[in-house]
């Protein structure tokens, strides 16, 4: 029997508290508790949709990969004319690569990324099957049974197709890397069917039979059985994974409110259960990966088709973030400015009544050091505890003081004066100015000596915040008027704005925290009609909520407070009426103890 130290390198070790920097799957004896301990990382409780790349050309009806991942998959085909387009997806972008032979909609696909199987539709007999090598297609043995609106999984040499029309049928033929073979055909004949699954054990469900079915049928190689029915009849739905562990998601259905949907539902191979829905309602959309990792591309909206890519990522995928309590402010505050490198090193300055106080946080406390020269409130800061610059304030000033870790200095002043503004920047040297009170997007850049007016924003607000440095940075939330709140993001590359997804909750007021624009954390501020404690991650194309702060708050010390997987939150003002000393600390991954029982 293997022993424990033989296992992780290292005998059990004995602390009088737990560790502050446990390995995950490390046990340990605390001494004071008198047990044995282990730590493990959170993960996701839920799936969950997330945004990716956009398609090149928007279409339904086309069909993916079957066996794709959500970072290596092919789509092809589609409604939109000559309906040959291919296209390859990398878990960023989509590439346009070589066309089909035949160009059509309404087909089935198989295989891989590099190894491809388009299956059925087209002219002149749908019955039209072509391979994909990684570079080009090439037309092969024909389906036995021609048709379209099928269903179709498997790999490139070994592939299974159901279904379709016209009339409705139940064919199914099984493809060997050559030839098809007709084989016993489904219970129900159906249009518009999704599956998923290999040509030895597949699983079928929904389409028109012809009305909206909800049907499911296992198969096991040589013929189909009835199984437990989808929670919501649909068609036009795309598929993932094995006959045992499946996803179906989008789908139409007259039956349905709205009748294009963005239901997603789980099989665990005896029942269907709902689960997150889509983030864009769709039908027609090409679907490959599994049960855990899968993708969702293309189709069509209840108005237009569309290019939108979603990424799903199931229960246990993704390593989650926490907010924890941290020390509390001495002086409680809002409209502060706020700069930190993490969650273990911040400054916040400044603040309402014109403070001029400022503390400086180690992780567990705060302590108060060096006053701001000129005390104001709605003030923006940058950079960290120890290089930090604070610009701007109310009413409309163009003062900036500069921090080195021990006292103020006051040096050259913006080119406008504003308050509100939002802001990015590593230290007292490099730092972006944007937007700000009067209402605009201007911008200025810093280089340790004098501001310099850059592009604007795209989109003129104040009480915006900023995440990053002077050259890749990012702008979100904000107003433009009392009680407007915002969720435009604008992504910075050093020259110009330019707008990218907005934050799935709008507000002003609210904290932020980034690396750099690909990569950023907001959270907090004043939405239409509360104040939230909303908590969202930024990953270079989407917002995707997180757990939200214990206490809601706004207009605290907003931007450049730490990073995306280590940030802090503190002071603002929390309904109905103060200010707060309250810290936040998050922190990402974050991690559960638990003790071992000897009972």
């Amino acid at each position: 029997m293997a022993e424990y130290k033989g296992i992780h390198g290292t005998k059990i070790q004995n602390y009088t508290a737990d560790p502050d920097n446990a390995i995950t799957g490390q046990v340990w004896y605390n001494e004071t508790d008198q047990v044995l301990k282990f730590q493990y990382v959170n993960t996701n409780a839920a799936g969950s949709w997330s945004t990716g790349g956009n398609m090149n050309t928007a279409r339904q009806y086309l069909a993916s990969a079957s066996n794709g991942t959500p970072t290596a998959t092919l789509s092809f085909g589609g409604s939109v004319a000559p309906n040959q387009q291919t296209e390859s997806y990398n878990g960023t972008s989509w590439t346009e690569v070589n066309d089909l032979n035949i160009g059509r909609g309404a087909l089935a696909g198989a295989g891989t990324q590099t190894a491809a199987l388009a299956i059925g539709s087209g002219a002149p007999d749908n019955a039209n099957t072509e391979t994909w090598n990684g570079t080009s297609w090439t037309e092969v043995n024909n389906l036995n049974t021609g048709r379209n609106a099928l269903g179709g999984q498997g790999t490139q040499t070994a592939a299974i197709a159901f279904g379709g029309n016209p009339p409705v049928r139940a064919e199914t033929e099984t493809w060997n890397g050559t030839s098809w073979t007709e084989v016993n055909d489904l219970n129900t004949a159906r249009e518009w069917i999704t599956g998923a699954g290999t040509t030895t054990a597949a699983i079928a469900f929904g389409g028109q039979a012809p009305g909206y079915v909800a049907n499911t049928e296992l198969w096991n190689g040589s013929s189909w059985t009835e199984v437990s029915d989808l929670n919501a009849a649909r068609a036009y739905m795309g598929g993932a994974g094995t006959s045992t562990d499946a996803l179906g998601f989008a789908g139409f259905s007259p039956g349905l409110s709205p009748t294009t949907t963005a239901l997603t539902e789980l099989w665990n191979g005896s029942a269907w259960t709902e689960t997150t829905d889509l983030n864009t309602a769709r039908f027609g959309v090409g679907g490959s990966g599994t049960a855990t990792l899968a993708i969702s591309a293309g189709g069509a909206t209840a108005t237009a088709v569309t290019t939108a890519t979603e990424e799903w990522n199931g229960a246990g995928t993704i390593e989650v973030g926490a907010w924890s309590t941290g020390g509390s402010l001495n002086t409680a505050r809002y409209y502060s400015a706020g700069a930190a490198a993490d969650n273990t090193a911040a400054l916040v300055s400044g603040g309402v009544n014109n403070l001029t106080n400022t503390e400086l946080y180690d992780g567990t406390s705060w302590t108060e050091v060096n006053d701001l020269n000129t005390g104001r409130d709605i003030l923006t800061g940058s950079g960290t505890s120890t290089s930090a610059l604070d610009w701007g304030g109310e009413p409309p000033v163009a003062i900036t003081e500069s921090w080195n870790g021990t006292s103020w200095t006051e040096v050259a002043d913006l080119n406008t004066a504003r308050y509100g503004s939002g802001g990015a920047g590593i230290s007292n040297t490099s730092a972006l100015a944007f937007g700000g009170n009067p209402i605009s997007g201007l911008t200025e850049s810093w280089n340790g000596t004098s501001w310099t007016e850059v592009a604007d924003l795209t989109t003129s607000r104040d009480f915006l915040v900023g995440a990053g440095t002077a050259t890749s940075s990012l702008a979100f939330g904000g107003e433009s008027g009392p009680g407007f709140a915002r969720t435009q993001t604008e992504s910075w590359n050093g020259t110009s704005w330019t707008a990218v997804s907005a934050l799935n909750t709008g507000r002003a007021g609210l904290f932020g925290a980034g690396e750099d624009n690909t990569t950023a954390l907001a959270f907090g501020g004043a939405s239409v009609p509360a104040v939230v404690g909303n908590t969202e991650e930024w990953n270079g194309s989407a917002w995707t909520e997180v757990a939200d702060l214990s206490t809601v708050r706004y207009i605290g010390s907003v931007s450049n407070t730490g990073t995306a997987s280590s940030a802090i939150a503190a002071g603002g003002f929390v309904p109905p009426g103060s200010g707060t000393t309250a810290t936040e600390e998050w922190q990402k991954p974050s991690f559960t103890t638990r003790t071992i029982s000897t009972d």
